[in-house]
């Protein structure tokens, strides 16, 4: 079933495509031209990293940075044109070399994504050379290499998913215990979730060890919740030789025991129930705490080399930590300040250091238009809203042209009709009046095919014709010769058939009108529940993935606005169709009210002969 709804929706987006794009102006903006990877993938999408967001020195640039890429339906549109798993997808660079990278977590059906790509170079304070996605390649097979992704100075990386706490890195750190439990709701992806008695031990590991001369990082993404005890999230070694990163009532701190003594920094303010960046670095002689990339606090800490087992959640003696741990990782070397920097704010729900261009296709060759790209953007909900204002649209349309041939029709015949009529003078009025034509009794029903297929040989499309000869069949009716003999109250009963007539062609010309007027007033307020409910998807997948950025919203609500515009475009033709149409009815029925006035008057005076 999933495999169906997949080929069906890359149709029916394929097809939108084309056409929009046929139909619109070239997108303005688009990116230089670079070279196909690999013609077997069919699409791509540009990623730029830009280290100036973090505020990273300019003279800095960070080796081997694995990133996030968070791909929601904000950024990305394309979900079910990536192959089974993302086997498919590809990071290349703009020298064609592809990057390393792996996959922690895809959802095809829900249209989301957390990839990590590790980025050879990133310059402080500019942008690096794009970065290429591709996609579209069902045969392609999968590439991920999660311990490549990392560098030979990541020792441990703990994504928290399907395996609650399995390294990611090539060392294979993995947890020798862990009683915590997954919690699907995490920060990036799943996360850890320790409930006060709960915490992952990371056992005894050379790579592991803090070592003085090269130094040790650690980074995690920490939901405190309230306690009012002390509480350890962090505990690397044991007695005289250990470092602790604790909560407290009053914040957070680090704490050393050293040979020397005791060490510890003041308490940092954090948010409760809030997520939020916690770094420690030690340097070899002095113990950094870092807030959301932002040095908050050191102490001097002279401590020797420990390989004791990592302890997270909890102390060797308790102290049990409640909250939430997501995204931890550990370095067996000093982290600089910008690299610290750049993982708090490259991994945030808010983050700018990853900006998402616009998808190309390797079949047209050419970058895909703003309009394309909000196509692909639009969900289901918003092509059935799109689909029943097309059919609207058509509707209206057919009733805009028919009303405008059968007025036009009736005009022509209007006036042949009246120059005959004014050349009887003081003649019989009746001489004009003549049987109805057998041919077109098969279409008399229908103004528009009477208006195309007519004769017109006898005035069939005239509705002045149609009001005289009401009158004249009634007066033949009460066999009076020559028009002559009438009485008042005849001339009464004639009068009434006029106006019966009158009214009937009246109705004709209005027939269907209100189709124009639904379309006017029923359009817009359809185009704006697609608008919202589109909006509404956009703030939920915003919701799940934890993506805040304008680039997550601008596509979405671009995409739900399309709803909206189209609704506009049925809207403003028929606002503009009806009114003229309604003109041209006005003065039709005025110039048929003139005429069953100056009939009746020539039938009276012509009785009194």
């Amino acid at each position: 079933m999933i495999e169906v709804f997949r080929s069906r929706s890359a149709r029916i987006k394929k097809i939108a495509g084309t056409c929009l794009i046929a139909a619109a102006f070239a997108a303005a903006g688009n990116s230089p031209a670079y070279a196909w990877w690999n013609e077997e993938w069919t699409a791509r999408k540009q990623l730029t990293v830009d280290a100036s967001v973090t505020g990273a020195d300019i003279n800095e640039t960070l080796v081997d940075f694995p990133i996030l890429v968070r791909l929601h339906t904000g950024n990305f549109g394309f979900f079910l044109d990536v192959a089974e798993n993302g086997k498919d997808l590809r990071f290349v660079g703009g020298d064609q070399v592809p990057f390393k990278f792996h996959i922690d977590k895809i959802d095809v059906i829900n249209e989301m994504a957390f990839i990590w790509v590790k980025i050879p170079q990133v310059a402080g304070g500019s942008a690096s050379e794009p970065v290429w996605m591709y996609y579209g390649n069902p045969e392609a097979v999968a590439a991920e290499d999660a311990g490549g992704t990392y560098g030979v100075n990541q020792v441990a990386v703990y994504h928290f998913g399907d395996t609650l706490a399995t390294d990611a890195t090539a060392y294979a750190n993995h947890a020798t215990e862990a009683t915590a439990i997954a919690e699907p709701a995490g920060f990036i992806g799943s996360a850890a979730r320790f409930r006060g008695g709960d915490l992952i031990v990371l056992g005894l590991s050379e790579s592991l060890a803090l070592t003085p001369t090269t130094g040790w990082s650690f980074s995690a993404w920490v939901k405190v919740e309230d306690q009012a005890s002390e509480s350890v999230i962090l505990q690397a070694g044991e007695g005289t030789a250990s470092v602790e990163l604790i909560v407290q009532e009053t914040g957070v701190l680090l704490r050393a025991n050293t040979p020397e003594g005791l060490r510890s920094t003041s308490a940092q303010p954090i948010q409760k129930n809030a997520w939020q960046h916690l770094s420690v670095d030690y340097n070899g002689s002095r113990l950094a705490l870092y807030v959301a990339g932002e040095k908050v606090a050191e102490t001097d800490a002279a401590l020797p080399a420990i390989s004791a087992p990592i302890l997270l959640g909890a102390g060797s003696d308790g102290r049990n930590f409640k909250g939430l741990l997501d995204e931890v990782q550990i370095s067996n070397v000093s982290r600089p300040p910008d690299w610290i920097k750049a993982l708090a704010r490259s991994q945030g729900v808010d983050s700018t250091v990853l900006s998402f261009g616009g998808d190309e296709s390797n079949e047209s060759d050419q970058s895909a238009s703003y309009f394309a790209i909000i196509l692909s953007n639009l969900t289901i909900d918003g092509w059935v809203i799109i689909g029943l204002l097309a059919v609207m649209f058509c509707i209206s349309m057919m009733v805009m042209v028919s009303k405008g041939v059968i007025i036009s029709r009736i005009k022509k015949d209007n006036r042949l009709f009246m120059t005959q009529f004014r050349q009887l003078g003081q003649g019989d009025p009746a001489a004009l009046d003549l049987g109805d034509d057998e041919s077109d009794a098969e279409i008399e029903d229908s103004a528009m095919l009477l208006a195309l297929f007519g004769k017109h040989d006898n005035y069939q499309s005239s509705s002045l014709y149609h009001i005289y000869h009401a009158g004249i069949q009634e007066i033949k009716q009460r066999k009076v010769d020559a028009l002559r003999g009438l009485s008042p109250e005849a001339l009464a009963v004639i009068r009434v058939h006029l106006e019966a007539a009158l009214s009937h062609e009246y109705h004709r010309l209005n027939k269907q009108l209100v189709l124009l007027t639904i379309a006017i007033s029923g359009g817009p307020f359809l185009g704006l529940l697609g608008t919202v409910v589109g909006v509404m998807i956009t703030f939920a997948a915003i919701a799940a993935t934890g993506d805040v950025n304008i680039n997550a919203i601008a596509p979405g609500i671009s995409a739900a606005l399309m709803a909206t515009v189209a609704g506009l475009v049925v809207a403003i033709p028929c606002l503009f169709g009806y009114n003229y149409l309604l003109t041209q009815i006005k003065e039709l029925t005025a110039e048929m009210r003139i005429f069953a006035d100056e009939l009746i008057h020539r039938i009276a005076e012509t009785s009194k002969l």
